[in-house]
């Protein structure tokens, strides 16, 4: 994500102001035990305001449910500051729109406009590849559930690569009054059968990673990485990953930040997609 953040905006890099400081001022002596978010639905809680600093729940009658104050320290201890791309100032504009005095941003686990990325390892015709999957939340009977909703497999993209080709790969506009007999020369050649299709053909990975499990091509061995993807902060982006490592500035944070415009967000979503 970082060669996209560089070419959609000029970043100038600052200094990173000093997490103790930020950490201590929330969370006092104890910052290393409760400053790591350990869960995404924490992670949740703690962006819109709905616990305190022990992990103890805020509903909607407690007097510090969704305060500005609580969630102006929180949101600054949400954030990869291992990140550089992720300015100070960059930071501080984000938080200043979620916090919008008019309409603050609330982020909501069952809205949309958020999905995860799943690193996972498939063994493919004998060999362990990596495949990634992308799942979204559906509503379900009395409830909602994680469905798949694309797939990227290098091997799926490699074998339909050449999409840019030119030259004589073309059914000739007259094939018909040979009542397409030079069919032949299309299915002599398997590399090029998808540049016979029209010009708005996307291939369906999906569909084709289903059909090779179901035929037993395919077989699934484990879970890499995952990682989330937010686009319900009006005009940002942001990515969601979890970081095990010591210190306060650890769990799931805050890993890349974007400010998007409305006409930018398809081609985030083709980046990540790997389109």
């Amino acid at each position: 994500m970082k060669n996209l953040l560089l070419s959609l905006s000029f970043i100038v890099l600052l200094p990173v102001i000093t997490l103790s400081q930020s950490f201590n001022s929330l969370l006092g002596d104890e910052s290393i035990l409760y400053a790591q978010t350990k869960q995404v639905n924490q992670f949740f809680r703690r962006f819109n305001g709905e616990e305190d600093t022990r992990g103890n729940r805020y509903y909607k009658d407690d007097l510090q449910y969704r305060n500005a104050e609580l969630r102006r320290k929180y949101l600054n201890v949400l954030f990869d500051y291992n990140n550089s791309s992720i300015t100070d100032p960059m930071r501080k504009a984000f938080i200043t729109d979620v916090l919008n005095s008019k309409q603050p941003v609330i982020l909501d686990f069952h809205q949309g406009q958020w999905f995860a990325e799943v690193a996972t390892r498939f063994k493919y015709k004998g060999q362990e590849k990596d495949l990634t999957l992308f799942l979204k939340l559906e509503p379900e009977t009395g409830g909602y559930k994680w469905v798949f909703t694309n797939v990227y497999f290098k091997a799926y993209h490699e074998m339909f690569s050449n999409d840019t080709v030119t030259g004589s790969h073309f059914l000739h506009p007259l094939s018909h009054e040979l009542d397409f007999m030079n069919l032949i020369r299309v299915f002599k050649d398997k590399n090029y059968v998808e540049l016979y299709t029209e010009k708005s053909y996307r291939p369906d990975f999906l569909t084709l990673f289903l059909y090779e499990f179901k035929k037993g091509d395919l077989q699934y061995v484990t879970v890499k990485n995952v990682k989330f993807h937010f686009f319900q902060v009006p005009g940002w982006y942001f990515e969601l990953s979890n970081f095990n490592r010591p210190g306060t500035n650890s769990g799931w944070l805050i890993s890349s930040l974007l400010q998007l415009k409305e006409d930018q967000k398809e081609m985030v979503l083709k980046y990540i997609y790997h389109e």
